[in-house]
């Protein structure tokens, strides 16, 4: 490695990793040296993350590579949340985002606090998955966490608390919570108080690049703890007029600026305001994205068909163009289980011809995420008025020549793809900064912008994007 490294800690919804990311002064170098998956767990009815599992995947193998290290820090997946009790323990397992707790309790909320003002206060997209409304089905159901809790930690910050004892939250995790207020720059305590939630076990906020403490000797500093907010910390853009997609398992389509967009406009199209590094807000709006690939993927597996990413991109290629859409973002696509038949339910809800083939699944899946990525990347111009010539793809999805091919066909723009470990880099690159090794995030963009992955598609045929697009227009209004 090179004279400068520091360990980061990525958690997605699928798998976690722990890198080697090191700085020179020129140039990166990353070295994978433990990935596992992050598998959920069901148990009398609910759905679980497995916490300490995962903690013991993150200190054992930092224990074992932390000799050189200059500092470490750990970013997640958004809105979940642990809870602690008087003495610092962990109550239960955290819930998982797509657990059923939350249906129905949006209504709920907004006969407390009316919809309008939970965004006049928050800015944050509404989705059933919000850690707004998983605190409010604790309240209804006077869940018995509530008599013991003390704490309130977001996913990452439960395991730098582990690592230095020290109780808080991360800026950019907070703010995907829907709980968090842009304008006094605290906890949304009005909302939360209103619904009954004890707001006295919310923990301090606290900024990226933050030094927390130290673990075993190594200093332990906050990045952007969301997963997002790292990522879009590497996004390599060399010009203002840049958009960003960020595409796991999850889609995050936006907009860098330096205000939160709380308007009438940003209302009706339902987007959202999340911190991110450096006094900056991510205007933007959350898309279901390679989950719908991923359950197909476990879906055909169970029934003994396996397939790598490889081949269901290669099969997608050779399949019929614009055989059928689906909006990604219907709602009976959100619970994890049998992909397909729920695809195959709306082409048959919307008047069109099914899926049959693998091959023509996976197609509509693509397809369908780029035309949504144009339709969302307009309404952000829309809000904004933000000139967009390039839209910056970066994350897992980068890897793939087809949605990146499509993507740029179905925006009219051109797509930089990369780089592939976005999250962890930019979680590096703030520590980084805080170490003094980088003076800014655009020296570190600049130097990311030189890495061998980073590639560049340029828009095709735009004819049949242009008549699919109208097509898909239809569906979402029906779906």
């Amino acid at each position: 490695m090179s004279q400068k490294h520091v360990i980061a800690v990525d958690l997605g919804a699928e798998s976690g990793r722990v890198m080697c990311v090191g700085f020179d002064g020129v140039a990166w170098q990353l070295e994978e040296k433990h990935r596992f998956p992050n598998i959920p767990v069901q148990a009398g009815g609910t759905l679980y993350w497995d916490a300490l599992r995962l903690w013991h995947e993150i200190h054992t193998t930092i224990d074992g590579i932390a000799s050189g290290a200059s500092s470490v820090g750990v970013d997640t997946w958004g809105v979940d949340f642990a809870l602690l009790d008087r003495d610092g323990n962990l109550i239960a397992n955290p819930v998982h985002y797509r657990d059923s707790r939350t249906d129905g309790m949006m209504d709920w909320v907004f006969e407390r606090v009316p919809r309008r003002t939970i965004f006049e206060r928050t800015g944050i997209q509404f989705m059933q998955l919000n850690t707004l409304y998983q605190l409010a089905a604790l309240v209804k159901t006077n869940h018995p966490a509530l008599e013991t809790a003390q704490t309130l930690l977001t996913i990452p910050d439960l395991f730098h608390y582990w690592m230095t004892g020290e109780k808080s939250c991360e800026f950019t995790h907070v703010t995907t919570t829907q709980c968090y207020n842009p304008h006094s720059g605290d906890w949304d305590r009005e909302t939360l108080d209103t619904i009954g939630f004890p707001t006295g076990i919310l923990a301090p906020i606290r900024q990226a690049g933050t030094r927390l403490g130290d673990y075993n000797g190594l200093p332990v500093i906050l990045p952007a703890a969301h997963d997002t907010g790292s990522a879009v910390a590497a996004v390599p853009a060399q010009t203002p007029n840049f958009a960003y997609l960020s595409s796991g398992t999850w889609s995050l389509l936006g907009l860098e600026v330096t205000d939160a967009v709380i308007n009438d406009q940003s209302y009706a199209a339902n987007v959202t305001n999340e911190g991110g590094y450096g006094d900056t807000f991510r205007l933007l709006k959350n898309i279901v994205g390679l989950w719908l690939a991923q359950q197909c993927q476990r879906t055909w597996q169970q029934e003994g068909r396996e397939y790598n990413y490889g081949e269901l991109a290669a099969l997608a290629e050779q399949a019929e163009p614009f055989r059928c859409l689906v909006d990604p973002d219907d709602p009976r696509f959100l619970p994890p289980g049998d992909m397909p038949a729920r695809i195959r339910e709306f082409c048959q809800d919307s008047g069109q011809p099914a899926p049959e083939t693998v091959g023509q699944f996976m197609r509509a899946i693509y397809e369908s995420l780029a035309l949504k990525y144009r339709y969302v990347l307009d309404q952000l111009i829309g809000l904004t008025g933000q000139q967009v010539d390039c839209l910056h793809v970066i994350g897992g999805g980068a890897r793939s020549s087809l949605l990146c091919q499509m993507t740029a066909d179905a925006v009219g723009r051109v797509v930089v793809a990369g780089p592939y470990e976005a999250t962890a880099l930019g979680n590096a690159l703030i520590q980084m900064i805080a170490l003094g090794e980088i003076d800014s995030v655009a020296q570190a963009r600049a130097t990311i912008s030189r890495l061998p992955e980073i590639t560049r598609y340029e828009p095709q045929e735009s004819a049949p994007w242009e008549d699919a697009y109208g097509r898909f227009r239809a569906i979402m209004t029906t779906s």
